[in-house]
């Protein structure tokens, strides 16, 4: 394996901004800030003085909701694809050695905004938001690159009419 370059990171993100990273335009459209308190009211986090990890930013974890909407994504595919992916990190405002939620936190986080009646709400916003910004928000679905064998066509159309009524032709 190849020792990584210094500037490899923003020599692959730059390739990607000009390849039409559309995450960075959402990025650019959407000021994400005016999305905190709604969450912050709705999930009432603690001030900070006790002990434990700190919660993961609520607009954070919007953005990571915004990209499982936008690309139907189950939340473990959304861990690994946030890991893995370095437009998702750019987006997400995360670098390389950068803590990641992982699948169980955005369960957690949607199931508290879904909870407190917030959720709807939020996306509700973020529509009207993108719209504005003259984006229509649609979803999608990210293919995995997993290769599938397909099986090949034996018969030709003469041939199947053979098979109509459910018997083996004897050439066969």
């Amino acid at each position: 394996m190849k020792q990584a370059r210094c500037f490899g990171v923003e020599e692959r993100l730059a390739r990607l901004s000009g390849l039409g990273d559309r995450l960075e335009a959402f990025s650019r459209a959407v000021d994400f800030e005016v999305f905190r308190s709604e969450p912050d009211k709705a999930l009432a986090y603690a001030d900070g003085r006790k002990c434990g990890r700190p919660p993961f930013d609520p607009v954070l974890m919007f953005r990571i909701l915004v990209i499982q909407m936008l690309n139907s994504l189950s939340d473990e595919w959304t861990e690994y694809l946030i890991n893995d992916c370095l437009s998702f990190m750019r987006f997400l405002g995360l670098g390389l050695s950068d803590r990641m939620p992982d699948a169980k936190t955005v369960w957690l986080f949607r199931k508290r905004l879904i909870q407190a009646r917030a959720i709807e709400r939020l996306f509700e916003r973020f529509d009207a938001t993108l719209r504005s910004a003259g984006y229509l928000p649609m979803s999608g679905q990210i293919l995995d690159a997993t290769l599938v064998a397909a099986p090949k066509q034996r018969n030709a159309n003469a041939e199947t009419e053979d098979f109509r009524d459910g018997q083996i032709p004897q050439d066969w």
